[in-house]
């Protein structure tokens, strides 16, 4: 299908055979750069001195077709014109046609170049308009011209060459491997090459939510006018124009994609995200009620940034710590911290009303008082008791969630294990 394209072109004076060797085309090349020739290249100029039908006698040129010769048909681009392309971002843009070469548009097994298969492609299939990289702006030119060559100049889609995505510190165009180099993503799903059995992961893998890619997506290299920066599918369908995509490249910020998944998982209801802690903590050999493990949410979803870090976040909520922080160990724990927690395990085991927050903290604050010790001052080894940790969520609703059993139980371990320094 795409050779009576080629030939068509022939016919009309814009392609022609070229019949060159190797050998041929690589002493060019070595002649021109001898003679200083920055980009040796078969171009307007240099297809004189080479064997084509341009330069070739007709009968020689025949001849060389009747005794299957290799060949192949090159575009003849012009020697003097400034080729001009409208780009839906950039504007109009202008090329001189002395920087063109004469591209192979097919090749001598018979097979077409992406030129003329992209372009003849696009036509029978009436696109209207062509997006994509910069790196294909150099090549809109000679794409124009086979519209104008071909008479289909009325149809010719508009273009929009995107700028490119860039490795996070800007040196470079983002590539496939850079992800596992650097520590994040770059397909949707775990990739494998099935030559090189070389593996990349994806983010959805890494527990990144559908709609916070497309949101982070949306914004590299693009902006809508304003601050505004969380938008759903139908906002940014209604917000989107190419007009605002931006001429430079963009780094690839993963901390920004980071960013947008935390808020689009804190969006999310505190029933939807409970199915992943339970699933978790069934995965470990526990069970977990709706109710506790929407629970734990509330008090752990503003700490995460994906849905896994629920669990790791709360997981001592479910397992009572076996060892203990060490470096709080050694700072935080003392006599005092010892003389509050035994006497509010004993308070906490006798009272029968309803522990909330509230509740715990007032029992908390009033044995502390009761013993003459300020709790502000023993509140990290109260946490190290009962988490195991040095730090982690507000400390009273996880008492509210634990229950008063349980807390004097994790008192009880702490004191038993714990040595005052």
């Amino acid at each position: 299908m795409y050779m009576q394209y080629a030939l068509d072109l022939i016919e009309k004076g814009h392609a022609y055979y070229a019949f060159d060797t190797p050998e041929e085309l690589d002493a060019m090349r070595e002649r021109l750069t001898a003679a200083r020739v920055v980009s040796p290249q078969y171009n307007s100029i240099t297809r004189t001195q080479m064997r084509n039908s341009l330069t070739l006698p007709e009968d020689e040129v025949k001849a060389l077709l009747d005794s299957g010769a290799n060949y192949v048909i090159r575009i003849k681009i012009p020697r003097k014109e400034e080729v001009r392309l409208h780009d839906l971002i950039r504007g109009w843009v202008m090329v001189h046609s002395s920087t063109l070469d004469d591209k192979v548009l097919m090749k001598s097994d018979g097979m077409p170049t992406y030129h003329l298969a992209n372009i003849v492609d696009d036509h029978l299939m009436g696109i209207t308009h062509v997006i994509r990289g910069e790196e294909w702006l150099p090549s809109a030119p000679l794409h124009v011209l086979l519209y104008r060559y071909f008479g289909w100049e009325d149809t010719m889609p508009e273009f929009a060459h995107l700028p490119l995505l860039l490795k996070p510190d800007g040196n470079g165009k983002l590539s496939k491997r850079d992800g596992d180099k650097l520590g994040f993503p770059v397909f949707p799903i775990n990739w494998k090459d099935q030559v090189t059995g070389e593996t990349a992961s994806g983010f959805r893998e890494q527990g990144y939510l559908p709609d916070a890619i497309l949101n982070f997506l949306a914004f590299l290299g693009w902006n809508p006018g304003d601050h505004k920066e969380i938008f759903s599918l139908e906002e940014l369908v209604e917000a989107f124009s190419i007009e605002r995509i931006g001429k430079s490249g963009t780094k690839f910020d993963i901390a920004k994609a980071k960013w947008y998944n935390e808020q689009y998982l804190r969006a999310k209801s505190n029933a939807e995200l409970a199915s992943f802690v339970i699933a978790d903590a069934a995965a470990e050999g526990h069970t977990l009620s709706l109710e506790k493990a929407e629970a734990i949410v509330a008090l752990t979803k503003e700490r995460a940034t994906f849905a896994a870090d629920l669990w790791k976040e709360s997981r001592f909520m479910v397992l009572a710590p076996a060892k203990f922080d060490e470096e709080t160990a050694s700072k935080k724990w003392n006599a005092d911290a010892v003389q509050v927690l035994s006497k509010y395990a004993a308070t906490i085991r006798a009272f029968d009303g309803v522990y909330d927050a509230a509740t715990a903290k007032s029992l908390l604050e009033a044995t502390a008082e009761a013993e003459g010790i300020k709790l502000g001052k023993i509140m990290q080894a109260v946490r190290l008791a009962i988490t195991g940790l040095g730090i982690g969520p507000d400390l009273m609703e996880v008492f509210a969630i634990l229950g008063t059993q349980e807390v004097a139980a994790r008192i009880d371990f702490a004191l038993a294990t714990l040595e005052v320094v």
